[in-house]
């Protein structure tokens, strides 16, 4: 898949401003290339302040890549602080400051390990986002926790990994904590986490025993969560996660010589978590 810059004006203009790394990796990936353009944009003035950032429609169109990869590259400008969310604007351009922009390091060459190290950070944000969403969330959220819930088998039945309707799932509880700094953090973490999701998922879909635990998992998690019990939700979205580690510890050779390992060393050599 090549990107269409048809419809992309760049400016010729040499600003003697790198690109940060967390922004691009050394194999230049279409996510790198499309936050590579979108930063030069942003930079040269192409989109002002304020300004909201096409649509990922529109983005999707113009690039002529996945919505994935759209996603990828607008959490990465997120992460340095270039955009943001507005409610009723979607993604804006944000004035230009001397803050340091957040960033984490999984700081390890082992794939397995980078892996397991998002799972733990996962298992306390994940434990107690499930418990406000239980105390706090509106029917209508509810009721889309269930059907990101249905969108996930709905997902492995057609073939696919279900990594986005898994994703979704979780994001759908951040947002029924009614904490709008749970659902920032998992748009910042977002390609991290969906990552790992990824490699979880491709493990998970070798053994039946393994599928059928994270679909009785999640169901807990979202019985919980309509039951209204916050308790029985932090626990349960940590046992989920717990649950996830130890499923990764027992993958076999095969699994990470295979595809699955392949996404877990994608994993590892992210630049963004620095």
């Amino acid at each position: 898949m090549s990107i269409n810059m048809k419809n992309t004006q760049l400016s010729k203009t040499n600003l003697n401003m790198p690109l940060p790394t967390s922004l691009v990796s050394a194999k230049g990936t279409l996510a790198d290339r499309v936050t590579t353009t979108l930063y030069d944009q942003i930079r040269q003035g192409d989109f002002a302040p304020g300004e909201r950032m096409p649509s990922e429609n529109e983005l999707t169109e113009r690039f002529q890549v996945s919505r994935t990869v759209i996603r990828e590259a607008i959490s990465r400008l997120k992460s340095e602080g270039l955009v943001g969310s507005r409610r009723g604007s979607g993604t804006v351009v944000l004035a230009p400051n001397n803050a340091t922009p957040f960033r984490l390091d999984i700081d390890v060459q082992d794939s397995i390990q980078a892996v397991l190290r998002v799972i733990e950070l996962r298992r306390g944000v994940e434990g107690e986002m499930a418990a406000l969403a239980a105390q706090r969330r509106t029917r209508a959220q509810n009721l889309r926790i269930q059907q990101a819930l249905k969108n996930i088998d709905k997902a492995v039945l057609e073939g696919r990994d279900g990594v986005q309707e898994d994703f979704a799932f979780h994001a759908a509880i951040s947002e029924a904590a009614h904490n709008p700094l749970y659902t920032s953090l998992l748009e910042f973490l977002s390609q991290f986490l969906q990552a790992a999701i990824r490699v979880a998922r491709i493990n998970e879909a070798r053994r039946e025993d393994f599928r059928q635990q994270v679909r009785d998992e999640h169901a807990v998690i979202a019985q919980a969560i309509t039951d209204g019990d916050a308790d029985a939700a932090r626990a349960a979205a940590l046992l989920h996660m717990e649950n996830s580690a130890v499923r990764i510890h027992a993958a076999d050779k095969e699994f990470w010589a295979s595809e699955g390992g392949k996404a877990a060393r994608h994993l590892a050599q992210v630049k963004g978590l620095e």
